[in-house]
């Protein structure tokens, strides 16, 4: 029984709270009133499977959305000119958030479901989850000019403003519903009548006796069902082989160590993964995992005398995914878990971005200090409706992107031409690309920015941003203060590692704000570089060195390491860096403790990813 109540109920209950959450993804109201009703639609197509549900709402909500995003995705953010003031602040402040800060917000603040949940809906690990969220609370709040506690409020005002009775009648949508299961059911019965007589089962009868299927017209047709029928698969073959590994290290003997569906254990296969699949809904994934290892020599004499042998590993995962579009949306998830990698002790070193090479690639270079120095390069690409990821792992600090910008186009290019693929590979061009949003605040420094620290145990930790009643990035030098007219949007954050034994004696903090215009700030950056040189020239026991320093007019970046003498016996170590981005400026301080440092050419680096962030957090300031 088809229960039309049961359905006008549900439509009736949950319309206008899904219109706000579509809303709230895309400013678009004509697009999320449509995207609800093509919703309510296919639900009534399926309404066996809808009734059935534990969470109806939750059934049609990832339907709303997807169609949502897909409708606007060439069209303007916010084109209603009729809104009120509020309304329309609201939503210049959400147009400062990423797609997945405005879905964590939704589900957070307008429609809150379980972390899990949430983490579901998002396409990202719980943790990570939880911390978009927090991430765009705190970006929301901040655009516009309320507390995280008023959120709730502001996008329960937007269904105000839009509500009004132009939804369809709910019968309307029953007889469309209808209309497209019979339509579904006709072309099922087409395709199997079309590849029955494409088979030869069904003998034709035409005007002529004897008439061909070409001369009846069949033979356009039957090709068609015969292309749709062609399902994409996903196969062993389809994989690298060790030779074509060899580009990892050509130096080393590669062989191949596992092959699987990845669906045994954890289904952790590659460093700083975050589930198991990047499109849990996908069709089907296959993963392949090799060794290097160095080659032996015949001269058991010079085998004592080497140094130990140096050894690399290399993975190939790939997804398959129902559409192009979902393929387009793992093809995000895997770029975020590099982007902004979980796994301790591991720095991002570069991003680029891959041209020639599917649809559309990246690669990331990470920096791995968990023990001697390793570069894990990671390669990710999309082509069709295939995402695929390449990993290479190697001893020492390798900055050159080609052996797996490679790997990853040799890879794209094993599928290349199977049903499912997209665009193939050419030799790949790598460009570099400013690093991608990740973090708790995208704009400020987050774990996976950090350098590694001599002696130190245990992961860096991040304290929660929070208003900088002491600016602990400042020295005696300059004494720079983050507070005060005309100063706003004024955070500060320490970095630590808790499980060394000096944890208190030393760390790293950030400290950021957004002045009235680049001019106030330009001049609150020049103010602190004069306080310096001052401390350099006058003495007091403090000896100053300028590590790095440039200026244009939209940027400014300057680092420091000063000793500040304690007394006659002992002075203090600090590093520290002043840098501004148009109208924002930020202080980075180090200071160390004995035994536990970093080189100043990664405190230079540092610095230079602060000043790389700051644009981020530039717009979400706005």
């Amino acid at each position: 029984m088809r229960s039309p109540e049961e359905f006008d109920n549900l439509y009736k209950d949950v319309r206008d709270r899904l219109l706000v959450e579509a809303y709230v993804l895309t400013g678009d109201q004509h697009v999320s009133r449509t995207a609800v009703r093509d919703a309510f639609t296919v639900a009534w197509h399926h309404w066996d499977k809808v009734r059935g549900a534990s969470d109806r709402e939750a059934w049609l909500r990832p339907l709303v959305w997807k169609r949502a995003k897909h409708r606007h995705a060439a069209r303007p953010w916010h084109r209603e000119k009729d809104l009120d003031e509020e309304s329309s602040a609201t939503l210049e402040a959400l147009s400062t958030l990423s797609m997945n800060q405005r879905k964590a917000l939704v589900l957070t603040h307008y429609s809150p479901v379980p972390l899990a949940e949430m983490a579901r809906e998002i396409g990202l690990p719980p943790q990570q989850a939880q911390a978009e969220s927090q991430a765009a609370g705190a970006a929301f709040a901040l655009a516009r000019h309320t507390t995280p506690e008023s959120i709730p409020a502001h996008l329960a005002a937007l269904g105000s403003a839009i509500g009004d009775n132009r939804w369809p009648r709910s019968s309307i949508l029953r007889r469309a519903g209808t209309a497209r299961r019979r339509g579904h059911t006709v072309v099922g019965v087409l395709a199997t009548t079309a590849a029955v007589v494409l088979s030869g089962m069904v003998v034709a009868q035409g005007e002529t006796p004897g008439a061909t299927l070409s001369d009846q017209g069949f033979e356009r047709r039957a090709t068609k069902v015969e292309a749709t029928a062609d399902e994409p698969v996903l196969t062993e073959e389809m994989l690298l082989t060790p030779r074509q590994v060899r580009r990892v290290d050509p130096g080393l003997a590669w062989s191949e160590s596992t092959t699987s569906t990845n669906t045994e254990g954890n289904g952790l296969v590659m460093p700083c993964q975050g589930n198991r699949f990047a499109d849990a809904e996908g069709l089907g994934a296959v993963v392949r995992t090799f060794e290097g290892t160095q080659k032996a020599s015949g001269n058991k004499k010079k085998q004592r005398r080497q140094p130990p042998a140096r050894t690399a590993s290399a993975t190939e995962f790939v997804e398959l995914s129902a559409s192009e579009e979902q393929a387009a949306d793992a093809y995000a998830v895997a770029r975020s878990w590099f982007a902004g990698c979980s796994t301790d002790r591991v720095q991002l070193m570069s991003v680029h971005d891959l041209k020639g090479v599917g649809d559309e690639a990246s690669l990331f270079t990470l920096r791995s200090w968990r023990g001697p120095t390793r570069t894990i390069q990671v390669g990710v690409a999309r082509s069709g409706q295939m995402v695929t990821t390449a990993v290479g792992d190697v001893a020492g600090m390798r900055h050159k992107p080609r052996p797996v910008a490679s790997l990853l186009a040799a890879s794209v290019n094993a599928r290349c031409g199977a049903t499912g693929a997209g665009a193939c590979a050419s030799p790949p061009k790598a460009r570099p690309t400013s690093v991608p949003v990740a973090g708790s605040v995208p704009g400020m420094l987050s774990e996976f920015d950090l350098p590694p620290v001599t002696r130190a145990k245990g992961p860096w930790v991040g304290t929660d941003p929070a208003k900088p009643r002491v600016n602990v990035a400042s020295t005696r030098c300059d004494r720079t203060v983050f507070m005060g007219k005309g100063i706003k949007n004024n955070l500060t954050r320490t970095f630590l590692f808790p499980q060394a034994r000096r944890a208190g004696e030393f760390g790293l903090t950030q400290t950021v704000a957004t002045m009235r215009g680049a001019p106030a700030a330009r001049k609150f950056v020049g103010g602190v570089r004069d306080r310096v040189d001052r401390c350099a020239k006058e003495g007091f026991g403090t000896d100053v060195t300028r590590l790095a320093g440039s200026s244009s007019k939209n940027r400014d970046l300057t680092v420091w390491r000063l000793e500040l003498e304690v007394s006659e016996n002992e002075s203090l170590e600090f590093l520290m860096a002043i840098m501004r981005q148009g109208s924002t400026v930020a202080q980075v301080g180090f200071v160390p403790a004995s035994g536990l440092s970093m080189s100043r050419s990664d405190f230079v680096w540092l610095a230079r990813r602060a000043l790389q962030r700051l644009p981020r957090l530039q717009l979400e300031t706005r």
